[in-house]
């Protein structure tokens, strides 16, 4: 089984571990501050995750998911990750985050911005807009009536194709939105952000999506 070397230990980041193991992945996970911090984590993740550092977790990674803070992004290693796939769970949230201009005038998307700090790996975007306690609760078999559905957006194909099979895996419907010039559609305060909705709705939602700023306007 593959090895998913996540970068960020928070909310988001450990419900994925205890996901990804649950489903036979291991784990590699890393925070902002030492491999012994995460003891308590890794005692519960057991046998299959170990704690280390971003540019170990990066290097063992077959796959890299990315979840920290934006305002950390180019702190992520860029060699460590070359050519490997990486998700980007990332939001902006420019309280948090200080400000972002390509984000405010509608410019830029948060994974655009990954993409270029990773130029030779392969982002696509994942996990963004659902809570993190969901992310454990509300997977359900395929064929499920009303089964939740998430987004997905690269501009890789074989990103787009993992992200869809960890979703299927972990017992969810996938949206491809396309590239990720249009991950906006899923990104804060858009329609389907964070909220439960099947297929159907998560493509009506995508639809319903309204850009501010220079791109909109265009």
């Amino acid at each position: 089984m593959q090895t998913l070397g996540i970068i960020g230990a928070g909310h988001i980041g450990s419900q994925l571990a205890r996901s990804a193991i649950s489903v036979g992945y291991d784990v590699v996970i890393s925070n902002s501050r030492a491999p012994e911090t995460l003891t308590d984590l890794i005692a519960e993740l057991g046998p299959k995750a170990r704690a280390a550092t971003a540019a170990e977790a990066a290097a063992a990674a077959d796959v890299a998911i990315v979840t920290v803070p934006l305002r950390a992004y180019e702190a992520i290693p860029v060699e460590p990750l070359a050519g490997k796939i990486v998700i980007d769970t990332n939001n902006y949230y420019p309280d948090r985050d200080g400000t972002f201009i390509g984000l405010d005038t509608g410019v830029d998307t948060v994974s655009e911005m990954l993409q270029r700090h990773l130029p030779t790996s392969k982002v696509g975007k994942g996990f963004n807009h659902i809570m993190a306690p969901d992310i454990t609760t509300d997977g359900t078999p395929a064929g499920t009536p009303n089964r939740r559905a998430l987004a997905t957006s690269s501009n890789f194909d074989e990103a787009t194709e993992f992200v869809t099979k960890l979703y299927e895996q972990l017992g969810f419907d996938t949206v491809n939105v396309g590239p990720l010039s249009e991950s906006w559609r899923v990104e804060r305060d858009q329609p389907a952000y964070v909220i439960r909705q099947n297929k159907r709705e998560l493509i009506e939602n995508l639809a319903r999506a309204t850009r501010t700023g220079a791109i909109a306007s265009a």
